[in-house]
């Protein structure tokens, strides 16, 4: 086991929203996410929930651990009021932080206003909790829809920009992160950060958004407060790697 892979695999977990989004996910469901999130070798950076569940989070976990949930999700609508009161329901049960969807359908579209007054209210509604912002970067495919998005949603004041949700085809991709990671780094917002979700499964790939984000934005942004990955199955490889064991998981995007 390399020292390399070990010391992402510990970066990966400081900076792991460990998420549970399924459509049947119960109570119980989330009693085991806040359980798991709270390992033998530190604690996660988050959980990331439904809206209905944060306040079972919140009570399940120290402060330390933040809860998130995700508002306009999947589909990424351009429905402010639903996301607004997504956004609402988040922070009166005790949310931390809100990953929500930029809609990407109507920035295809060519509605680009549209979409910058949408995530400016959300933005405005949700202070003082942390805003992530999905631009769902496989479903806007070239480079420059990704720019776009990214930059729009530094504007209107996210504090990350997002690869995906994790629901469509494509997920996060080094390629998608390099355009993120360019936008952020010229946008001169030294808070603002990154967040990989959708096929981040193994701490290699870890390591390569690592690594990309410390060529980025430099090696004091590797930090919960400028990265996150947002998954399920990472968790189980950190754990293996951090164990000693071989690593469990085959790399997907790197």
């Amino acid at each position: 086991m390399t020292a390399d892979l070990k010391a992402a695999a510990r970066t990966a977990l400081a900076c792991l929203d460990l998420t549970s989004l399924n459509d049947g996910d119960t109570a119980a469901d989330i009693d085991a996410l806040c359980r798991r999130a709270q390992t033998s070798h530190g604690p996660v950076a988050a959980v990331c929930v439904w809206p209905r569940f944060v306040a079972q989070a919140r009570a399940a976990l120290p402060a330390s651990i933040k809860v998130a949930a995700v508002a306009n999700f999947p589909d990424g609508g351009l429905d402010l009021a639903r996301a607004l009161a997504d956004v609402e329901a988040i922070a009166q049960a005790g949310g931390d932080e809100v990953d929500v969807v930029l809609p990407y359908r109507a920035l295809l579209a060519g509605d680009s206003t549209e979409v910058s007054e949408f995530l400016s209210e959300v933005r405005f509604a949700s202070r003082p909790l942390t805003l992530k912002v999905i631009i769902e970067s496989g479903e806007l495919a070239t480079p420059e829809r990704i720019a776009q998005a990214t930059r729009l949603a530094l504007a209107a004041g996210a504090d990350f920009v997002k690869t995906s949700t994790g629901k469509t085809k494509t997920g996060a991709t080094p390629a998608a992160a390099a355009v993120m990671l360019k936008e952020i780094a010229a946008s001169g917002l030294s808070n603002a950060g990154f967040k990989a979700s959708g096929g981040v499964r193994s701490v290699a790939d870890a390591a390569g958004y690592i690594a990309q984000v410390q060529a980025a934005l430099g090696g004091g942004a590797l930090n919960p407060q400028r990265l996150r990955f947002g998954a399920s199955g990472l968790l189980t490889d950190i754990e293996a790697v951090l164990s000693g064991s071989e690593s469990v998981a085959v790399t997907a995007a790197y």
